[in-house]
């Protein structure tokens, strides 16, 4: 017995998680496919992962990673429409507050990153530094500059705020 968990445990216990990454670096249009691409690659890599491992960050690596090669992909494509949608604000079906989603995908990507792979992810900043690259310092400045311009351009009643991950 190797000592982790069954995949589907895996998937289970952190897909959760590995979304709101995914919706915060990429926004809501690209973030099921970064989840699903994470979960097939993990699902390749899974038997050779060390049963020490931290399969949260693991997993987080690959959504990142996922993240770059789907952002890379846009880039390259282009997509003609006949007429542009508006805007979208306020609530979304699920519950989520999409003026929120807006404002951190409006973030410097260094910043965004930081804050989802952090707050999101509850991932200490030595390595969310790793995932994104610099040191754990730089992490935590990116974080807390895309915090403190949340704080700018998005504010609810102190008593409507909370984030997920640790605010250390």
């Amino acid at each position: 017995m190797t000592g982790k968990p069954p995949f589907e445990a895996v998937v289970a216990g952190h897909g959760p998680t590995v979304l709101r990454v995914c919706r915060a670096v990429l926004g809501e249009r690209d973030a099921e496919d970064a989840w699903s691409e994470t979960f097939l690659a993990a699902l390749k890599a899974y038997p050779d992962l060390p049963a020490d491992a931290n399969i949260e960050a693991w997993l987080v690596t690959i959504a990142h990673r996922k993240a770059i090669d789907i952002t890379r992909a846009a880039a390259r494509r282009a997509v003609p429409v006949a007429d542009v949608p508006e805007g979208r604000s306020g609530a979304a079906a699920d519950g989520r507050d999409l003026d929120l989603v807006a404002a951190l995908a409006a973030l410097p990507r260094k910043q965004r990153e930081a804050v989802a792979y952090h707050y999101l992810a509850g991932l200490p900043y030595q390595q969310v530094a790793a995932i994104i690259g610099g040191s754990a310092d730089a992490a935590r400045r990116a974080a807390a500059d895309g915090i403190a311009k949340l704080r700018r351009t998005y504010t609810l009643p102190a008593d409507e705020v909370t984030f997920t991950g640790s605010p250390s």
